[in-house]
């Protein structure tokens, strides 16, 4: 989709649509001869209430009228949300070509946000839908304009690149597994470093698992036929001078629970597990188009888990590149035993900031549903930095605590860890102690985000991936730039 800002105001546009917030006590700023705006707005048709819709034409162009509700409570996720309901009207409509009325008395962050809930909204996995050769697809969103009174092209060309990184997550995550192999994503991450100056990509496979002593990742790989694949990105902006960001994605491609087998119900959903991975990749993406001064390095770990002959079995005892013995009590909690030796990789290659990404626990689930991810973190100042960004996207988190009961749940009976202590209590938080113990002093935010990759139910996000952390992530680069 064509995306950009003007300073011309809408009615001088040549689109078809344009969309006009409206907000509580507030007359139309901009109407139309004969004020067919107002007149809407007065006969109580289109009302002020978050995202209602009332449609108007004059001009030759049609208006739709999306409320906002009080200026108090205004943010930039209430423009997000109402701009993502209005994309649904407008693909009713059979609309091409789009302009938005920036809001009088607002900052470039809400057009950034109207720009993110349209395309967020429009986005489609249809690949792998049978076409109708004998019936012509409906009109499309072609093109989006922004109509301000200052200069928004930056804003403007932000939020498109950042919206598209998020919708190619989606990509990655809905792809079914069968396609989306570990193979498959490093293959992303390879063309994305070809496309992009500043970004490159290291792909390893088995045996470089094995020679890096990653015994705890190799041995989630073992059970699969499938080659794993540990993708390490490397982007350093021009004049970046800050911290390095260390950022880890759990990518488990399918994960069946091993010899720990899930329950069949939903089973198919786990093709998501690799959404931490997912997400990682095209926010350094993102990040390096868009040039941050920010220093990079991202370690994702891809691989299926899978039972069989040769497969990892409860009870084994594995050893992690930093050393670490960890007893293998349930298969089924495999993501920590990958993300465990991708980050004393991480540490390893210089970052200074730790933020990883995962699918981990069902347990999160029951904690904080669809809204919130689950944050865990050694370091209060770097947990605050991560929430604010995700504050600032909509991509909302909520801190647990660690403490060392919880770390004493994870020390092993005949290694140092065990993967999965049987009570399974606390789970979430346990898994995060565990990580703990490899991401050591650095600080580190753990992000839980097995209730937000799919299924969130947003208006920008209503079915399958949801792309959750893209835009925390690029968020988190330019507050560190």
């Amino acid at each position: 989709m064509q995306v950009a800002a003007t300073t011309s105001l809408p009615a001088d546009t040549d689109v078809d649509t344009v969309a006009v917030a409206v907000f509580d006590g507030e007359e139309i700023a901009h109407d139309t001869p004969g004020k067919a705006l107002q007149s809407l707005l007065d006969s109580g048709e289109a009302r002020t209430k978050p995202r209602a819709l009332a449609l108007a034409h004059a001009g030759g162009k049609r208006w739709l009228l999306v409320g906002m509700g009080s200026r108090e409570k205004f943010t930039a996720e209430t423009a997000r949300a109402a701009a993502a309901v209005a994309q649904g009207r407008i693909a009713e409509l059979g609309a091409t070509a789009l302009c938005w009325e920036l809001p009088h008395h607002v900052g470039p962050e809400i057009a950034e946000a109207l720009v993110e809930g349209t395309l967020l909204a429009a986005y489609r996995f249809e690949r792998y839908h049978a076409q109708d050769e004998d019936s012509p697809p409906p009109p499309q969103l072609e093109r989006l304009l922004v109509s301000g009174h200052d200069d928004l092209s930056e804003a403007v060309e932000r939020a498109r690149i950042v919206s598209e990184a998020v919708c190619a997550a989606r990509d990655l995550q809905n792809t079914p597994s069968n396609d989306m192999t570990p193979a498959a994503l490093a293959t992303r991450a390879r063309a994305l470093a070809d496309e992009i100056d500043g970004l490159t990509v290291e792909v390893e496979g088995r045996d470089g698992l094995l020679a890096r002593k990653m015994g705890s990742f190799a041995a989630v790989a073992q059970g699969s036929d499938e080659e794993p694949a540990l993708i390490t990105m490397r982007y350093h902006g021009p004049g970046a001078s800050g911290p390095v960001l260390g950022l880890v994605g759990k990518a488990v491609t399918f994960d069946t629970g091993g010899i720990s087998l899930k329950p069949g119900l939903k089973m198919s959903e786990m093709k998501f597990d690799m959404s931490g991975g997912a997400t990682v990749v095209e926010a350094v993406g993102a990040i390096a188009r868009l040039a941050l001064p920010v220093s990079i390095v991202a370690v994702v770990g891809a691989t299926e888990n899978m039972p069989s002959g040769h497969a990892v079995k409860p009870g084994d005892i594995v050893r992690a590149s930093n050393g670490v013995t960890i007893e293998v009590n349930n298969t089924d909690a495999e993501g920590r035993l990958v993300l465990a030796d991708c980050l004393v990789h991480a540490r390893a290659l210089g970052a200074e900031r730790l933020v990883d990404l995962a699918t981990l626990t069902g347990a999160i689930l029951v904690t904080l549903g669809h809204t919130h991810a689950g944050l865990m973190s050694n370091d209060d100042d770097w947990a605050a930095q991560v929430t604010a960004a995700g504050e600032t996207t909509g991509e909302i988190t909520w801190r647990l605590p660690l403490h060392s009961e919880y770390a004493d749940a994870v020390k092993g009976q005949y290694g140092d860890l065990n993967n999965a202590p049987e009570d399974r209590l606390a789970g979430s938080i346990v898994a995060a102690e565990f990580l703990h113990r490899f991401a050591e002093d650095t600080p580190w935010v753990h992000l839980d985000i097995a209730g937000t990759a799919w299924g969130m139910k947003r208006p920008y996000a209503a079915k399958g991936g949801s792309g959750f952390g893209v835009r925390l992530l690029v968020q988190l680069a330019r507050t560190l730039a």
